[in-house]
């Protein structure tokens, strides 16, 4: 139980997870009524839907017009792994990796496609890899946005335009609100469940000329699951990226991502969802300034990640536990905030540091975080309190 009194404002919406994600401002079920139910997802309607989010989405993010855009099984996961398991093998790789995701693509690769001439280039979390040592003869994977870091690409200026290699990017939590440079980019991935707030399940591929070309004139030599395949007849399947999904996708997921495609098209497109994005940031930043408590993982400005913020404790008795203590700590504050009902599913990632995971993406008001602030001072003062009682 608490023993610190309460702060007096409370977060409206106390969603701050980073997947799935809070839902749009103004969100409800009324929204889905029109979802295509109980019908084929290959039927004229079902097509047609499917489509618009892929059009849609291409419109927002302003996809160039030859590059192929499509909705593929499994989220974000499903996306980065078909494109590894189609594409990788006919030439050296290098692999960045900074937090726990950008690492299990390594694995994936080297102890699953058993590949072996691949290069990893690390940095702990908090930390950018060192971007110099990248060689763009070789295929490249790469996420833009560590979630669970809180760490991310500065821009696309350090990924060579002269490249022989594919850039293959898993840009879920980077999609919608950070500025992707789509001729920089040959394979892009990311999932509805991030920065629009949609419901999980679902992946989103994008091809560039280049992997399509890859597609069709390299064969791996191993098997390819149905849900993995992108090509038939030598050639890449197009009505996948016309809205014929390879598996029964649900109609009502779908609906969902029209909903928020809509309202960003409504608010103003990227920019506004951008500004949106950098207005949360701005307030975490204002906070961070003034608090020597909390801190951002992320070491350099330049590379803090806007939708997975993640945090440090700093606060002097938190620093002097053991890692042990740490996370039990790092857990009481979560805790005590769900149970106060301001903030739900904070917590750092598992194989992160101890320490907070605050989503900033374009679905959450910056009066929400703003609210938050004071409740986690609170929530530290009483797990403080209650450590000093027990030592």
């Amino acid at each position: 139980m608490s023993t610190l009194s309460e702060p007096f404002v409370r977060p409206q919406n106390p969603c701050f997870s980073s997947g799935p994600c809070a839902k749009r401002p103004g969100w409800s079920l009324q929204g889905l009524s029109d979802a295509s139910l109980g019908r084929s997802h290959r039927a004229t309607l079902g097509k047609a839907k499917l489509n618009e989010v892929i059009q849609r989405s291409r419109a927002i993010l302003g996809i160039p017009r030859n590059y192929l855009v499509g909705i593929v099984p499994a989220s974000d996961t499903g996306a980065i792994e078909m494109a590894m398991w189609s594409l990788l093998g006919p030439r050296g790789i290098d692999m960045l990796t900074w937090e726990s995701f950008g690492a299990a693509w390594v694995r994936d690769v080297t102890q699953q496609l058993k590949l072996n001439n691949v290069r990893e280039i690390a940095a702990d979390y908090g930390h950018l890899p060192d971007l110099d040592q990248v060689n763009f003869s070789r295929d490249v994977v790469f996420t833009w946005n560590g979630t669970t870091s809180g760490v991310c690409v500065p821009d696309g200026k350090w990924i060579a335009s002269d490249r022989s290699g594919l850039t293959i990017c898993d840009a879920t939590s980077a999609a919608f609100a950070l500025d992707l440079t789509w001729d920089k980019l040959d394979v892009t991935t990311w999932s509805w469940q991030k920065v629009m707030g949609g419901e999980a399940a679902h992946g989103m591929l994008v091809l560039s000329p280049r992997a399509v070309e890859r597609l069709e004139t390299y064969t791996p030599p191993w098997p390819l699951p149905k849900i993995f395949r992108l090509i038939e007849g030598g050639k890449v399947i197009s009505s996948i990226f016309e809205g014929a999904t390879i598996n029964t996708p649900s109609m009502l997921a779908v609906e969902d991502a029209l909903d928020g495609l809509r309202w960003a098209d409504e608010l103003g497109g990227l920019r506004t969802l951008q500004s949106r994005v950098r207005a949360n940031m701005a307030a975490m930043t204002a906070w961070l300034e003034g608090n020597p408590d909390f801190a951002f993982l992320a070491e350099k400005a330049e590379t803090r990640s806007p939708t997975s913020i993640c945090l440090k404790i700093n606060a002097p008795w938190f620093q002097a536990l053991t890692i042990d203590g740490q996370k039990a700590a790092a857990k009481a504050l979560v805790a005590l905030l769900e149970e106060a009902g301001v903030a739900y599913d904070i917590s750092s990632y598992r194989d992160a540091p101890p320490g907070l995971r605050i989503w900033g993406g374009a679905t959450v008001e910056t009066e929400d975080l703003v609210a938050l602030f004071p409740w986690l001072d609170w929530a530290l003062a009483n797990v403080a309190a209650t450590h000093s009682a027990a030592a």
